[in-house]
């Protein structure tokens, strides 16, 4: 291989892992088909004994690995992130420790870097169990929310320019969302159909807290995404509603109260409009409090991403 390294290759290792010889051999035989010149970072996302003792006896057979053992479990993004920041190549290749699309599609996924940003891979057609392919579509679904229409995002096969991750910021989970925020960002994104590996047909159902910690890092990114630079259109809307309608149901009962003489003591709606109108305020008030927060750093924010300057 050349000095130069052309991509960087990042393997997070967390939960789930496969045979580690033999899948590395596989990416790096896709690897050389492609043409580049590469790099191998693998992230151990807490202790894995198994997965260490088997990198280093790679390394001591000659392969050229980069072994970075994280202190304990910090989460994917996490290791990601550390992978990056000890990355040198121009275009960075993400992949999954386990096998889930076949290693020879790895060069059509970096080709498309020559006319986009970014590439993520779509695992077509799908092969396995229809359980996941039904929670695939119910998420992809609540996606369109978004504004964006991918179709796998739980496919980590990704390849994208060192220009993505110097400007896209992911922490917590979010790396799954990572082609949701770089296209809020301007960068020009494809999802490329690629085969499904034969390997990968484990159903996966997962505990309730798993899903619940999924739908709120969605609502995080709909946020970001949607109301970022613009927190009053969001927070303005629910107290705006909230206001209108305790406004309405605390005038209704003035009016039975005044006019037809119906008491207003013992009338839990009394108490539960005056509720919605406090609540709505308030709600409202974070807005315009978000508001002067982004107005105040208005000038440190960047939101878009120049394609070419031609002067």
């Amino acid at each position: 291989m050349s000095n130069h390294i052309e991509v960087s290759v990042i393997i997070p290792v967390s939960e789930r892992f496969d045979d580690v010889p033999a899948l590395y051999h596989d990416y790096k035989n896709a690897l050389q088909a492609s043409g580049y010149s590469y790099e191998f970072v693998y992230v151990l996302d807490g202790e894995f004994p198994d997965v260490l003792a088997a990198l280093k006896t790679l390394r001591d057979q000659g392969e050229q690995i980069t072994i970075i053992q994280l202190a304990k479990w910090f989460g994917e993004a996490t290791a990601l992130t550390a992978g990056f920041e000890h990355s040198s190549g121009e275009m960075i290749l993400t992949l999954p420790a386990y096998y889930q699309v076949e290693p020879g599609e790895i060069p059509k996924v970096l080709e498309g870097l020559k006319t986009h940003d970014m590439v993520v891979a779509r695992r077509w057609p799908r092969i396995d169990s229809s359980i996941n392919q039904i929670q695939a579509k119910l998420f992809h679904w609540a996606l369109g929310f978004t504004g964006c229409n991918f179709r796998d995002l739980g496919c980590a096969v990704r390849a994208f320019k060192r220009q993505v991750i110097d400007e896209v910021t992911v922490y917590g989970d979010q790396h799954r969302f990572l082609p949701v925020l770089a296209d809020r960002r301007g960068f020009r994104i494809i999802e490329i159909d690629t085969q499904q590996s034969s390997k990968d047909v484990q159903r996966r159902i997962y505990k309730p807290g798993v899903y619940l910690r999924r739908m709120l890092d969605f609502i995080t990114v709909f946020f970001l995404v949607k109301f970022t630079k613009k927190p009053l259109r969001f927070f303005g809307l629910i107290g705006t509603g909230t206001l209108v309608v305790g406004g309405i149901m605390l005038l209704v009962l003035v009016i039975e109260r005044l006019f037809f003489g119906v008491p207003l003591a013992d009338r839990p709606a009394l108490l539960l409009s005056s509720l919605l109108v406090v609540l709505g305020v308030q709600i409202f008030a974070i807005g315009l409090i978000g508001e002067l927060i982004i107005f105040t750093h208005a000038k440190d924010l960047k939101e878009y991403t120049i394609a070419e300057i031609i002067n």
